[in-house]
């Protein structure tokens, strides 16, 4: 994170009078790689706080606007104004789908549910998947700075192997790049492991609140198709029983035999 330089300029605050910029460097290529992956960690965050929040997953202004779309009764009008790319949001891509269905099934008062949830849990879901780069990098930056330590240590055995006098500046460098990628992982980590489940937590929240907006919304439209005259099949005027016919009566030579 942005605070990990600060850290290891206090760290490098030492008798040798080793700059942050030399401690990062005795870190190596994990150390380096480590430092790019805080400085894509801190982009996230970033984005998860502009995009994670109450006025971007349902804003108040679209909701008070659909509410006085489907409390008219205009569904036609509420499914428009979701559609609109300018009114793009979580609210609104879930309704979307539910209008939808309204609309055009014969069953959609008894659909739009769970076409709803099933769009709400698409929605969901993305929500989370955005989330996941963060605890990856998360869970990784510990591995990396044990990669770096184990790294740090086989250099320094290494360095003990050659003769009875070692070169202690190749013996110190192994040694300052065991500790310092190890340093280096835990701080990145810890702050990732922990953000990534506080914006899980705001999203379970928001989707509660916004379940619970969505259901008020579709009581608009039960009541609506609830007050609709039901038209049955049209019907003729009444007609009585079709008279019997009479008997046909006996000709002349009809009779009996002469």
């Amino acid at each position: 994170m942005t605070f990990i330089t600060t850290i290891l300029a206090q760290a490098a605050d030492t008798d040798t009078g080793s700059t942050w910029l030399e401690t990062i460097n005795n870190g190596g290529v994990v150390g380096y790689i480590i430092i790019g992956l805080s400085v894509f960690a801190l982009a996230l965050i970033i984005m998860h706080v502009v995009q994670i929040r109450r006025s971007a997953l349902i804003p108040p202004a679209q909701l008070e606007q659909i509410d006085q779309l489907l409390g008219r009764g205009d569904v036609a009008a509420g499914l428009e104004y979701c559609l609109d790319p300018a009114n793009d949001s979580y609210l609104t891509r879930i309704l979307t789908a539910g209008l939808t269905r309204f609309q055009k099934s014969a069953f959609g008062v008894f659909e739009i549910k769970n076409a709803i949830e099933e769009a709400g849990e698409d929605q969901t879901a993305r929500l989370y998947r955005s989330t996941d780069a963060l605890g990856v990098i998360g869970s990784i930056a510990p591995l990396l700075g044990l990669l770096g330590t184990v790294w740090g240590m086989i250099g320094a055995f290494d360095a003990l192997r050659h003769g009875a006098t070692p070169n202690h500046e190749d013996l110190a460098g192994n040694i300052s790049l065991a500790l310092v990628t190890t340093l280096m992982g835990l701080i990145l980590a810890i702050p990732c492991v922990a953000l990534y489940r506080y914006f899980g937590n705001r999203i379970d929240a928001f989707a509660s609140e916004a379940g619970m907006e969505i259901e008020r919304l579709v009581l608009h439209l039960e009541s609506t198709a609830a007050a609709a005259p039901v038209r049955g099949p049209a019907v003729g005027p009444a007609r009585g029983p079709r008279p019997v016919p009479a008997p046909p009566t006996p000709g002349p030579g009809a009779g009996g035999v002469s």
